[in-house]
Parts: structure tokens; C-alpha cells; sequence
């Protein structure tokens, strides 16, 4: 089984309009309702391509019940939240069909209370004890304290667990130190991290700090690994047009699907590749095209950097 954690789910709500237009009226022309948070969005790419996975993180109020109604839904996937006073967050996303842009819109989450998180704790704990591999993702909801994921990295790690962290700002500068096994950073959070905006060199910098591995997130160009093994760039064979929204989570779900089927570096980060770009295809995060994917899986360019500087 393989574990992922979402501390501040959401209910993703997706609309489409012609041409999203400041100041202006708009008539939505669909909506989509999905489970969400980075870690859900992982959940059900794995369920898709075939694992068994199991969600935990927080749910509350009217929304997270419709979270947990949805992930019920959804074949292949666990449900063990954990309930919270709070409400559980929306995330809107407004697809401009015109440019193919598209406007993330972003609540904080509901205020997590210490004995909310004790009570997560003690739940992650005793998941593990069935885990793979576990997948740390997304932001803090209010109310927990920076170092919440270092402590759950500690914890995988004293329980054999291997650990990939997706997350960003101080909560991945704490995490790092406590030395996950993978770290999933996009560009931006990478020179956050590191102060540097040269890829190869904060990749390699962030692992100096303590992460077992550093896989980038370089966009349209791909990812960069920089691992124990060796060091590689993938990258799609085309540019694809379409909603970017939950790209990251996809690549982050071809990484642990690709570890569970103990693949090697340059496998997984194809596989990685494929699903990311056929993400940005389909209509909601947490979905890919298959067809798309299939096709892409042996046309991803994966390339060493054994001898860059």
C-alpha cells in the first residue's frame, strides 16, 4: 500500500469560460468537482494506474464531507482522514478556454487544534505500519507548526517507510534536515530553498542538505534528478496545451508508482514525465489521459548529466 498525506485537502472546483476577463461577468460553461490537495491528487493517479493507496490528512464541515463522499467514489482509493472542527478548503480553478490560461485560486484551510493533530499523528503512525512508500504533499493548513513535516519524515523514517516530500517555503527547509528519501520541488521552491536559480546547481545543493534525492520540476522542460545514482534530465517530446493544475501531483505519483515497481532512475523519471504531461490534457488535476500517456511514455528524452559541473 502507498501512503499519502494531505494536511489541507480541498474540494477542487473547476470552471471553464470562453475568456476569463478582469471587471467582467462570465458565464461558466462547465464545472467540475473533484477531491483535492496535492496528496489526493496523488491517491488517484495511483488508483488509476493500478496501485492500492491509502489518503490521510484532515476533513471538516460541509466540503470535507463532500471530499470524503468523492474519494468513496473513487475506486482504489482509502479513505483515512481524520475529522476536524474546521471547514475543509475550496480551490477554484478558471480555465480560459481562449489561451488555455488558467486562474488557481487558493483557501487558506481550516485552524488545525493540537489535539486535531495529535490525533493525526497517531493515525499516520499506525498507517505506516502497511505502507510502501508514503508521500508527504502540499501547504500547512493554520494552526500546525512549521516543522510538521520534518517530525513526519522522522517518523517514516524510524518506521522503514520511504518518504518523498512535496511542499514548499520553511515547512520543506525544516523537512529537509530531517533527510527524506525524495524531494519534489518545482523551480520556484527549489531557488527559495537554495538561493539559487541555476537548476543543476540548487538541485545539487538541496541535496547537500539533507535529501536523499532532488527531483526538479522544471515545467514544460521537464525534470532533474540529482540521486545517489547518477544525475539525469527528462524531458516531453512536445509541448502540450491544456490545464497545468495538478502536473506536479501526477509527476510526483509516476515517481512512487515507478519505486514501487522498483524501476530504475531513468524509468521512473520517464514515467513521471509521461504522466505530467498527460495531466496538463485532461480536464481536473488528479486525472491524465491515458491514451496521451501510453503514447508519451516512450517518446520522454532521458538524458545523464554524469559529466555537467
Amino acid at each position: 500500500m502507498i501512503l499519502t498525506v494531505t494536511l489541507n485537502t480541498a474540494l477542487d472546483i473547476t470552471y471553464h469560460v470562453r475568456s476569463l476577463r478582469p471587471h467582467a461577468s462570465h458565464r461558466v460553461s462547465e464545472v467540475l468537482e473533484r477531491p483535492g490537495g496535492k496528496g489526493v491528487n496523488v491517491a488517484r493517479v495511483l488508483a488509476a494506474l493500478g496501485h492500492e493507496v491509502t489518503v490521510t490528512g484532515f476533513a471538516g464541515g460541509a466540503t470535507g464531507r463532500v471530499v470524503q463522499e468523492l474519494l468513496t467514489a473513487t475506486p482504489g482509493v482509502v479513505d483515512a482522514l481524520v475529522p476536524v472542527a474546521g471547514a475543509t478548503r475550496r480551490t477554484i480553478a478558471v480555465v480560459d478556454e481562449e489561451s488555455g490560461d488558467t486562474t488557481q485560486l487558493n483557501e487558506p484551510g481550516p485552524v488545525i487544534t493540537p489535539g486535531e493533530w495529535n490525533a493525526f499523528q497517531d493515525r499516520y503512525e499506525a498507517l505506516l505500519a502497511s505502507a510502501g512508500a508514503v508521500a508527504l504533499c502540499g501547504s500547512l493548513p493554520p494552526g500546525l507548526p512549521v516543522g510538521a513535516y520534518a517530525g513526519l519524515v522522522r517518523t517514516a523514517r524510524a518506521a522503514g517507510v520511504p518518504v518523498l516530500l512535496d511542499t514548499s517555503g520553511e515547512p520543506l527547509r525544516r523537512a529537509v534536515a530531517a533527510r527524506p528519501d525524495v524531494i519534489k520541488p518545482n523551480a520556484d521552491e527549489l531557488a527559495e530553498l537554495t538561493g539559487s536559480h541555476e537548476p543543476l546547481r540548487a538541485t545539487q545543493d538541496a541535496r547537500r542538505r539533507g535529501a536523499h534525492a532532488v527531483v526538479a520540476s522544471l515545467g514544460a522542460e521537464g525534470l532533474l534528478a540529482v540521486t545517489p545514482e547518477g544525475r539525469w534530465r527528462a524531458t516531453p517530446p512536445v509541448r502540450l496545451r491544456g490545464n497545468p493544475t495538478g502536473a506536479g501531483d501526477s509527476a510526483v505519483a509516476g515517481l512512487l508508482s515507478a519505486e514501487a515497481d522498483r524501476l530504475p532512475w531513468p524509468d521512473r523519471l520517464a514515467r513521471a514525465v509521461a504522466l505530467s504531461a498527460a495531466t496538463v490534457t485532461s480536464p481536473a488535476a488528479g486525472e491524465f489521459d491515458r491514451r496521451t500517456y501510453e503514447k508519451l511514455l516512450d517518446q520522454v528524452s532521458v538524458t545523464s548529466e554524469a559529466n555537467a559541473a
